[in-house]
């Protein structure tokens, strides 16, 4: 319907039948290639195939204005293409910092356009969480949001709104910090001036939420080690726990990717699925593999060895990225539910797939293991995420440590002793 195209740059509004809404709609996107590469930007417009073939010369109202609203996407797209082009600096990651992810006027465009963009790139688990910041947001401020609404107020007002929700400052936290990306695009983009900007010092600043008190000690950990399951389903999510907290506290997701060509002269090699691509730095972890982990590879593990196969048979290698966070989502959400029962069981408290990685980090440093072994451990580039992850050392403890200041008077009560029982 609307193409263009410059010096190697076209332009094309496009129907992405990939997908039917529940309505059986499908969105309308504006699509920029270059170089072999595409983009799609929302243009936050839905309609039916029938509806896609009818609307370059429809009359009727309603088709009419999604065509004014693509026509308008579509020309917000084309003149910083042409800007791009002109100024001999056009690259698609040059236009989606330029367009700040928005080919519309809304922060809910915006957000819609940074999910669909994460999404082509199957990096599902990221889109996740953009998704449900829409989603509250939409929830407290409706569905066409201004940038010009986003003010240090109305972020405070939003704060609230969550904490009102029963919301924990570790999700206002994330909340906030995909707001701020967006908001930070469109400053970017010229879309909000840099003084209209309402993060940052003096402004709306994100709360940091402390760290959470759930790691385990190493005596817990053997309770659950040596726990009386009472179904195989059971043994095998407390299983897979143990080896998470084992395989230096690697994420669920990590686990699930390993392959047997990860096991390495006695130890599980792997980089985290969760900062690879965006680190600098590719830190390979190592893990040492312990007699515990070989007979839980053995018990649980696909059987054939070879080293292109899953160590663990929870993915087939053969889903899409949408299949592959659904079937992660679901193993962790099957570990989680069978943990806390067995936390419950033991007096434990709730524990999750999370409280491996805490524990494990905790233990390690309570047996007085080097804060930068840990770190190197864990995949940390900088030992202060380390210690953040460490900062919420049981209360016990502390009490322990602080009774050590007063052990003058232990020593002055036993001194008192000996002075009566020499008299008597």
């Amino acid at each position: 319907m609307y193409h263009y195209s410059d010096n190697g740059v076209t332009l094309a509004a496009i129907l992405d039948n990939r997908r039917a809404k529940k309505s059986g709609q499908f969105p309308i996107k504006i699509r920029v290639a270059y170089a072999r590469s595409r983009q799609y930007y929302s243009t936050g417009k839905s309609i039916s195939l029938v509806e896609w073939e009818r609307l370059p010369s429809s009359k009727t109202k309603a088709l009419s204005e999604i065509r004014e609203s693509v026509q308008v996407a579509a020309d917000k797209v084309k003149e910083s293409v042409k800007e791009l082009v002109k100024q001999d600096q056009f690259s698609l990651e040059a236009l989606n910092k330029r367009l700040g992810s928005a080919t519309g006027d809304t922060l809910n465009t915006a957000f819609q356009a940074r999910i669909d963009e994460l999404t082509a790139k199957g990096k599902v688990s990221t889109a996740d969480w953009y998704k449900y910041t829409l989603r509250s947001i939409k929830l407290f401020a409706g569905e066409r949001i201004k940038f010009s609404q986003v003010t240090v107020e109305w972020l405070h007002r939003y704060q609230q709104h969550l904490l009102a929700e029963n919301k924990s400052y570790t999700t206002i936290s994330m909340y906030m910090r995909a707001l701020q990306v967006i908001m930070n695009e469109a400053k970017d983009a010229g879309i909000v001036k840099a003084a209209q900007h309402p993060f940052g010092k003096g402004k709306y600043e994100i709360p940091q939420h402390e760290g959470r008190n759930i790691a385990l000690s190493v005596q817990d950990v053997g309770k659950i080690y040596n726990y009386e399951c009472e179904t195989e389903t059971i043994e095998r999510c407390r299983d897979l726990w143990i080896f998470l907290y084992l395989c230096n506290g690697a994420n669920i997701t990590d686990v699930c990717k390993l392959k047997y060509s990860n096991s390495r002269n006695g130890e599980i090699c792997f980089y985290r699925q969760k900062t690879i691509a965006k680190a600098k730095k590719k830190k390979l972890i190592y893990a040492t593999i312990t007699p515990e982990m070989q007979a839980i590879m053995d018990r649980w593990g696909n059987k054939s060895g070879e080293p292109n196969d899953f160590i663990f048979p929870i993915l087939k290698g053969t889903e899409s990225p949408v299949d592959e966070r659904r079937v992660i989502k679901n193993i962790t959400h099957l570990i989680n539910d069978k943990m806390k029962d067995i936390g419950g069981s033991l007096g434990l408290g709730n524990i999750s797939t999370y409280t491996a990685r805490h524990s494990f980090a905790t233990v390690l440093k309570r047996s007085g293991a080097n804060i930068a072994f840990i770190a190197e451990s864990l995949g940390h580039n900088d030992v202060k995420t380390t210690e953040n992850y460490l900062a919420s050392f049981e209360k016990e403890e502390r009490v322990k440590n602080a009774a050590l200041l007063t052990s003058f008077k232990n020593v002055e009560q036993g001194e008192v002793a000996d002075e009566q029982s020499e008299q008597q």
